[in-house]
Order: structure tokens, then C-alpha cells, then sequence
């Protein structure tokens, strides 16, 4: 998954998200009529905003001296502002890394954009400010734009199970293959971004440029700080040392939410989509999920995705169905009986030849090929 071609499609839709684009733009094209700048620090090029067309054009969050602002507003451009004292930019124009939402975990995780972001969404979430909602959602709307950019022509497979499965479990080093080996056939990894099966999917996509040994050393290192309870500021810096050790991973997504926002996102996603409402994001891991979903053993918010991903199956409300795979016989025939119930609702159902249970984590990737028709 490369991000290039996604950015070279913002000069056509008329997209700039990063101050190199804008100095490409600017003299290539003479003007920025009509064009959208989203988040980009813009203090330093007063004089080409100055001598450049920029009807209705919109700036949003772009950092600007008050000539440049003024002469704009002239144009009869839209200019948002970046808005004061907030932990995040709701304008992003591109998705999040671990090292910006980590920033600052040497003095502890509580110091980091993301837990600040968190404490932001939880001293405002109740209170019913018009003003915070919109910038909630604001947020959201610009983190989904950036995913679609860099997901554009990609093949995703999500892989979704439960944030309690513990680095240095079995269970933890067969998600961590399972993500190697989908991201080594060429498709895109996406989970919902936090700890336990998450980051292990994620972390085997980081892997997977590596020696088959690395992703062994790395489970074993990673397996002294096991969860991300009693300390986040441990269970990140063990992810982070792991990345220093190995650097330039593959590549993968990761699309947490701060509604969950005592469970940290995992280091291992190259990209991270973080959303503050949780709906959005749960219905847009699965929706974007083109390539089929995996589910590993989980609980309530692994059995509600599958049915989540099970509906637009069943009424094919978008397009064809894609593949399911439930991994753990036991788990979802006899601890949680999901599968009787997918079963029983696809049956007669084009999505019947979609759907597949298998034992064992290994045999899923056969299984997601053996569904793809």
C-alpha cells in the first residue's frame, strides 16, 4: 500500500493537504480558484497567496498572516480558521501516524495528543455544545476523506477480534501471522486499531518485509509487557522499541475511536484512522473491507461487527458479497453461537458461498481465497 497515488490525485480533485503540494500547485497551475487547502501552515507564503487567483477557493485550518487573510476573504474565498486550545486539528487532511498520537509518551502516555484528545472528548461529550459536536464531527469527516484517499485501488481485508488477547499468547503470535501472510498476498490489513488481536494483525503486517524470525523475536519482546492494563505508557514503549529495532514495516491500518478511549491504539498500524463517534468508525472498517473480514475469537464488539458486516451481505445493499471468515469452531458454535445464526441467515442467499468457519487461524487465508470467486 503506497500513499502516492493517492496524493498525486489531489491536484485533480483540487485537494492540498501538504505545504509541498501547495508549492507544486501554485506555479504549475497560476491559480488556486475553486481549490481546497485543508491544515496546511501557510505563515510563510503570504506573497504567492497574495499574487494568486483564489476564487472560491476554501482554507481550512490553514495558519495565515492577516494580509493574506483579508486579500483572500476579497477573492471571495472561505477561510476557517484553526481553532485555539483544541488537542487535535478537526481540518486534518491526512491520517494520523503512532509517532504523532505518541508524542510525548517519554514523559507518560497522559501527555500524548491522544490521550489528550481523549480527555477533550470526555470533558465534552456530555455537556451538548453545539460547538463541540460539530468540531467532532468535522474531525471525523476529514479522518474518513483521508482513509479513502489512501485505501483508493486497495485490496482491505479486515481482521477484527477482541482487545483482551495478551501479547505472548499463542493465540496473540497466530493473529500476528495471519496479518504477515495477508499483507505478503498483497492486501491491505485494516483492523479496528486498538490492543490484543488488533495490534497483533497489525503487527505481522509490519513484519512481513522482514525475515520469518523477526515476527518470533518481536512477539517475545513484546510479551513482557503483556496488556496495555496496568500501564499504556509500558505497553506503548515496548511496541515502539520494536519499531526502532526494525524500522520501515509494512504497511496497515488501524481505525480506532476515543468513545473506546481507555484502550490506547496500537504502534504497529502505519495509519491511523482515529474517530471520535463510534458508529462512523465500526461501520466504516467493515464497509471498506472490500477484500473480505476475518474474525477471530472476541466478544460483544466482535459479535456485533459480524452481524454489522453479515446485513449489507445479506441484502447485497453494497453490491456483491464479500467474504466472512470465522476462525475457532468451538468459540462460535458452542461459547457464543454466531455461526449457526450466519448460517441460518444466509442460507438460500448469494452470500451462502461467502461465508466459511475454520479451526484454525492458518487455514483463514485459504479459506478468504477459496470464498473469492
Amino acid at each position: 500500500m503506497q500513499t502516492s497515488p493517492a496524493h498525486a490525485a489531489h491536484h485533480d480533485d483540487r485537494e492540498i493537504e501538504t505545504l509541498e503540494e501547495f508549492d507544486a500547485v501554485v506555479p504549475a497551475r497560476g491559480t488556486l480558484a475553486g481549490f481546497r487547502v485543508q491544515s496546511v501552515d501557510l505563515t510563510d507564503r503570504t506573497r504567492e497567496l497574495l499574487a494568486t487567483d483564489t476564487a472560491g477557493a476554501v482554507f481550512l485550518g490553514c495558519p495565515m498572516r492577516e494580509s493574506a487573510a483579508e486579500k483572500l476573504r476579497g477573492d471571495g474565498a472561505l477561510v476557517f480558521p484553526p481553532v485555539p486550545d483544541l488537542p487535535f486539528d478537526p481540518y486534518r487532511g491526512l491520517l494520523y501516524s503512532p509517532d504523532e498520537l505518541f508524542d510525548g509518551l517519554e514523559k507518560g502516555y497522559e501527555h500524548t495528543p491522544d490521550a489528550l484528545a481523549y480527555a477533550w472528548f470526555q470533558r465534552t461529550k456530555a455537556d451538548g455544545d453545539i460547538y463541540a459536536s460539530m468540531l467532532r464531527s468535522v474531525h471525523d469527516d476529514a479522518v474518513s476523506d483521508a482513509l479513502d484517499e489512501l485505501l483508493r485501488g486497495a485490496g482491505v481485508v479486515g481482521v477484527m477480534g477482541g482487545h483482551a488477547m495478551a501479547r505472548g499468547t499463542e493465540a496473540y503470535a497466530g493473529a500476528a501471522r495471519l496479518g504477515r501472510e495477508l499483507t505478503r498476498a498483497g492486501f491491505t490489513v485494516a483492523t479496528g486499531g486498538g490492543p490484543g488481536a488488533m495490534e497483533a494483525a497489525n503487527l505481522g503486517a509490519y513484519a512481513a518485509p522482514f525475515e520469518d524470525t523477526m515476527l518470533d523475536e518481536a512477539c517475545e519482546l513484546l510479551a513482557k509487557a503483556p496488556s496495555f492494563t496496568p500501564s499504556i505508557s509500558d505497553w506503548a514503549r515496548a511496541a515502539f522499541e520494536i519499531r526502532s529495532r526494525w524500522p520501515r514495516g509494512g504497511q496497515s491500518v488501524g481505525i480506532p475511536t476515543w468513545f473506546y478511549g481507555h484502550e490506547p491504539p496500537n504502534a504497529f498500524a502505519s495509519h491511523i484512522a482515529k474517530y471520535f463517534a463510534n458508529a462512523t468508525r465500526e461501520d466504516g472498517l467493515l464497509a471498506r473491507s472490500n477484500a473480505g473480514v476475518v474474525f477471530l475469537p472476541g466478544a460483544a464488539g466482535t459479535v456485533q461487527e459480524i452481524f454489522d458486516n453479515a446485513t449489507p451481505n445479506y441484502y447485497e445493499s453494497r453490491g456483491e458479497p464479500t467474504p466472512m471468515v470465522l476462525v475457532n469452531r468451538v468459540h462460535w458454535t458452542e461459547k457464543l453461537p454466531t455461526w449457526p445464526l450466519l448460517q441460518a441467515l444466509a442460507r438460500e442467499r448469494s452470500m451462502e458461498a461467502r461465508i466459511a468457519l475454520v479451526d484454525r487461524i492458518e487455514h483463514a487465508p485459504a479459506a478468504l481465497k477459496r470464498l473469492t470467486v
